[in-house]
Protein backbone atom coordinates (compact mmCIF):
# COMPACT_ATOMS: atom_id res chain seq x y z
CA UNK A 1 0.00 0.00 0.00
CA UNK A 2 2.83 2.27 0.75
CA UNK A 3 4.87 2.25 -2.05
CA UNK A 4 1.79 2.68 -4.11
CA UNK A 5 0.84 5.51 -2.59
CA UNK A 6 4.41 7.00 -3.38
CA UNK A 7 2.53 6.67 -7.48
CA UNK A 8 0.62 10.04 -6.47
CA UNK A 9 3.27 11.82 -4.65
CA UNK A 10 5.44 14.87 -5.74
CA UNK A 11 8.85 14.04 -7.11
CA UNK A 12 8.11 10.64 -7.86
CA UNK A 13 8.80 10.92 -11.40
CA UNK A 14 12.69 11.56 -11.16
CA UNK A 15 12.88 9.22 -8.17
CA UNK A 16 11.22 6.80 -10.78
CA UNK A 17 14.71 6.88 -13.04
CA UNK A 18 17.20 5.87 -10.19
CA UNK A 19 16.79 2.32 -9.35
CA UNK A 20 14.95 1.18 -6.46
CA UNK A 21 16.60 0.49 -3.13
CA UNK A 22 17.72 -3.31 -2.82
CA UNK A 23 16.47 -2.87 1.17
CA UNK A 24 13.25 -3.90 1.52
CA UNK A 25 12.20 -0.87 4.38
CA UNK A 26 14.21 1.70 2.10
CA UNK A 27 11.58 0.35 -0.91
CA UNK A 28 8.63 0.94 1.56
CA UNK A 29 9.95 4.06 2.61
CA UNK A 30 9.77 5.65 -0.73
CA UNK A 31 6.50 7.55 -0.28
CA UNK A 32 8.46 9.67 2.55
CA UNK A 33 11.51 10.45 0.64
CA UNK A 34 9.59 11.09 -2.35
CA UNK A 35 8.67 14.85 -0.10
CA UNK A 36 12.17 14.34 2.72
CA UNK A 37 14.57 13.63 0.75
CA UNK A 38 16.59 10.72 -0.05
CA UNK A 39 17.28 8.55 3.28
CA UNK A 40 15.02 11.17 4.93
CA UNK A 41 17.90 13.91 5.14
CA UNK A 42 15.82 16.90 3.01
CA UNK A 43 17.67 19.46 2.37
CA UNK A 44 18.31 23.02 3.28
CA UNK A 45 16.42 24.76 0.33
CA UNK A 46 12.95 23.22 1.15
CA UNK A 47 9.86 22.93 3.17
CA UNK A 48 10.07 19.59 4.26
CA UNK A 49 11.94 18.52 7.79
CA UNK A 50 14.98 16.48 8.23
CA UNK A 51 13.50 13.45 9.38
CA UNK A 52 17.06 10.88 9.07
CA UNK A 53 18.61 10.68 12.85
CA UNK A 54 15.60 12.08 14.62
CA UNK A 55 14.77 10.57 18.12
CA UNK A 56 12.36 7.41 16.98
CA UNK A 57 9.74 8.68 20.30
CA UNK A 58 9.51 11.77 18.31
CA UNK A 59 8.93 10.33 14.45
CA UNK A 60 6.22 7.81 15.86
CA UNK A 61 4.80 10.91 18.29
CA UNK A 62 4.31 13.02 15.05
CA UNK A 63 3.04 9.96 13.18
CA UNK A 64 0.63 9.74 15.64
CA UNK A 65 -0.40 13.32 15.33
CA UNK A 66 -1.00 12.94 11.72
CA UNK A 67 -3.15 10.22 12.24
CA UNK A 68 -4.97 11.64 15.31
CA UNK A 69 -5.39 14.93 13.45
CA UNK A 70 -3.35 16.71 15.90
CA UNK A 71 -1.44 17.56 13.14
CA UNK A 72 -2.56 19.14 9.80
CA UNK A 73 -1.21 17.57 6.49
CA UNK A 74 -3.37 15.54 3.88
CA UNK A 75 -0.58 13.82 2.65
CA UNK A 76 0.51 12.79 5.49
CA UNK A 77 -2.94 11.40 7.08
CA UNK A 78 -3.88 9.88 3.79
CA UNK A 79 -0.45 7.90 4.42
CA UNK A 80 -0.33 6.52 8.07
CA UNK A 81 -4.37 6.66 8.62
CA UNK A 82 -4.83 2.57 8.17
CA UNK A 83 -1.62 2.13 9.59
CA UNK A 84 -0.94 0.21 13.04
CA UNK A 85 0.99 1.27 15.81
CA UNK A 86 3.49 -0.91 15.13
CA UNK A 87 3.95 0.21 11.66
CA UNK A 88 4.30 3.36 12.86
CA UNK A 89 7.23 2.31 15.17
CA UNK A 90 8.74 0.56 12.71
CA UNK A 91 8.55 3.55 10.66
CA UNK A 92 9.86 5.70 13.03
CA UNK A 93 12.79 3.54 14.21
CA UNK A 94 14.19 3.17 10.37
CA UNK A 95 14.44 6.90 9.87
CA UNK A 96 15.87 7.64 13.78
CA UNK A 97 18.79 4.86 12.81
CA UNK A 98 20.21 6.64 9.66
CA UNK A 99 23.13 8.59 10.84
CA UNK A 100 23.72 11.13 7.90
CA UNK A 101 25.71 14.31 6.95
CA UNK A 102 23.91 17.69 6.66
CA UNK A 103 24.27 20.09 4.66
CA UNK A 104 25.69 23.65 4.56
CA UNK A 105 23.54 26.31 6.74
CA UNK A 106 20.99 27.67 4.49
CA UNK A 107 20.67 31.51 6.27
CA UNK A 108 23.82 33.60 5.71
CA UNK A 109 24.69 37.16 6.03
CA UNK A 110 21.54 37.62 8.43
CA UNK A 111 22.20 41.01 10.49
CA UNK A 112 23.99 40.63 13.93
CA UNK A 113 21.29 41.96 16.18
CA UNK A 114 18.36 39.60 14.70
CA UNK A 115 21.16 36.80 15.15
CA UNK A 116 21.96 37.78 18.74
CA UNK A 117 18.40 37.82 19.75
CA UNK A 118 18.16 34.38 18.11
CA UNK A 119 20.95 33.09 19.47
CA UNK A 120 19.42 34.79 22.73
CA UNK A 121 16.51 32.94 23.18
CA UNK A 122 18.00 29.36 21.60
CA UNK A 123 20.32 29.48 24.75
CA UNK A 124 19.43 31.78 27.62
CA UNK A 125 15.50 32.31 27.04
CA UNK A 126 13.47 35.11 28.53
CA UNK A 127 12.38 35.35 31.36
CA UNK A 128 10.36 38.17 31.11
CA UNK A 129 8.12 36.22 28.59
CA UNK A 130 8.06 32.97 30.48
CA UNK A 131 10.18 31.73 27.91
CA UNK A 132 12.79 29.05 28.83
CA UNK A 133 16.13 28.61 26.49
CA UNK A 134 15.17 26.01 23.18
CA UNK A 135 18.34 24.09 24.49
CA UNK A 136 16.97 23.48 27.90
CA UNK A 137 14.55 21.06 26.22
CA UNK A 138 16.13 20.41 22.52
CA UNK A 139 19.62 19.78 23.92
CA UNK A 140 22.62 21.92 24.46
CA UNK A 141 23.58 21.10 21.21
CA UNK A 142 20.38 21.57 19.77
CA UNK A 143 20.05 18.19 18.04
CA UNK A 144 17.30 16.53 20.56
CA UNK A 145 17.36 14.80 23.67
CA UNK A 146 16.28 11.26 24.09
CA UNK A 147 13.43 9.70 23.38
CA UNK A 148 11.15 12.32 21.73
CA UNK A 149 12.92 15.64 21.96
CA UNK A 150 13.64 16.89 17.67
CA UNK A 151 16.73 18.75 17.43
CA UNK A 152 16.27 22.19 15.69
CA UNK A 153 19.62 22.35 13.70
CA UNK A 154 19.16 21.38 9.64
CA UNK A 155 15.71 22.58 9.85
CA UNK A 156 14.74 25.12 6.81
CA UNK A 157 13.91 28.47 8.03
CA UNK A 158 10.47 28.51 6.72
CA UNK A 159 9.64 25.10 7.93
CA UNK A 160 9.98 26.77 11.10
CA UNK A 161 8.24 30.25 10.75
CA UNK A 162 5.87 27.81 9.53
CA UNK A 163 5.61 25.14 12.39
CA UNK A 164 5.81 28.46 14.65
CA UNK A 165 2.84 29.95 12.68
CA UNK A 166 0.68 26.53 12.86
CA UNK A 167 1.40 26.20 16.59
CA UNK A 168 0.23 29.63 17.24
CA UNK A 169 -3.18 29.31 15.50
CA UNK A 170 -3.63 25.64 16.68
CA UNK A 171 -3.31 23.62 13.67
CA UNK A 172 0.00 21.94 15.23
CA UNK A 173 -0.86 20.13 18.74
CA UNK A 174 0.94 18.01 20.93
CA UNK A 175 0.34 15.86 23.82
CA UNK A 176 -1.06 17.65 26.89
CA UNK A 177 0.12 20.28 28.51
CA UNK A 178 1.31 21.89 24.72
CA UNK A 179 4.21 23.22 25.89
CA UNK A 180 5.19 24.39 22.06
CA UNK A 181 1.85 26.10 21.71
CA UNK A 182 1.93 28.28 24.65
CA UNK A 183 5.79 29.43 24.20
CA UNK A 184 4.68 29.99 20.34
CA UNK A 185 1.22 32.41 21.96
CA UNK A 186 3.70 34.01 23.68
CA UNK A 187 6.64 35.16 21.45
CA UNK A 188 6.38 37.90 19.22
CA UNK A 189 6.66 37.15 15.16
CA UNK A 190 9.76 39.45 15.26
CA UNK A 191 11.64 36.76 18.07
CA UNK A 192 10.20 33.77 16.18
CA UNK A 193 12.05 34.86 12.67
CA UNK A 194 14.83 35.62 14.81
CA UNK A 195 15.53 32.17 16.18
CA UNK A 196 14.50 30.55 12.99
CA UNK A 197 17.51 32.72 11.25
CA UNK A 198 19.50 31.70 14.18
CA UNK A 199 18.83 28.44 13.85
CA UNK A 200 19.18 28.04 9.89
CA UNK A 201 22.39 29.76 10.34
CA UNK A 202 24.46 27.27 12.22
CA UNK A 203 26.34 24.21 10.98
CA UNK A 204 25.66 20.64 12.08
CA UNK A 205 29.19 18.80 13.22
CA UNK A 206 30.80 16.32 14.73
CA UNK A 207 27.87 13.19 15.38
CA UNK A 208 25.02 15.38 16.01
CA UNK A 209 23.21 12.61 18.16
CA UNK A 210 20.20 13.49 20.65
CA UNK A 211 21.23 13.93 23.90
CA UNK A 212 20.43 11.19 25.88
CA UNK A 213 20.08 12.76 29.51
CA UNK A 214 16.98 14.88 29.95
CA UNK A 215 16.69 17.83 32.06
CA UNK A 216 15.50 16.88 35.33
CA UNK A 217 12.83 19.06 35.90
CA UNK A 218 12.08 20.22 32.48
CA UNK A 219 11.70 23.66 32.72
CA UNK A 220 7.88 23.35 31.73
CA UNK A 221 5.19 20.86 31.74
CA UNK A 222 5.94 19.04 28.34
CA UNK A 223 3.96 16.15 27.06
CA UNK A 224 6.13 15.94 24.15
CA UNK A 225 8.56 15.17 26.25
CA UNK A 226 7.03 11.41 26.79
CA UNK A 227 6.30 8.68 24.21
CA UNK A 228 3.02 7.97 23.20
CA UNK A 229 1.61 4.47 24.16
Amino acid sequence: MLLAATLALPGLSAQAAEPLPTDPMARRMLACVACHGQDGRATNQGYFPRIAGKPAGYLYNQLQHFRAGRRINPTMTYLVDHMSDAYLREIADYFAGLDLPYPAPQTTGAPPPVLARGEQLVRLGDPALGIPACASCHGAAMTGIQPAMPGLLGLPRDYLLGQFGAWRNGQRQASAPDCMGEIARRLSPEDVSAMAVWLSSQPVTGGPAPASAAPDPWPMRCGSAEVLK
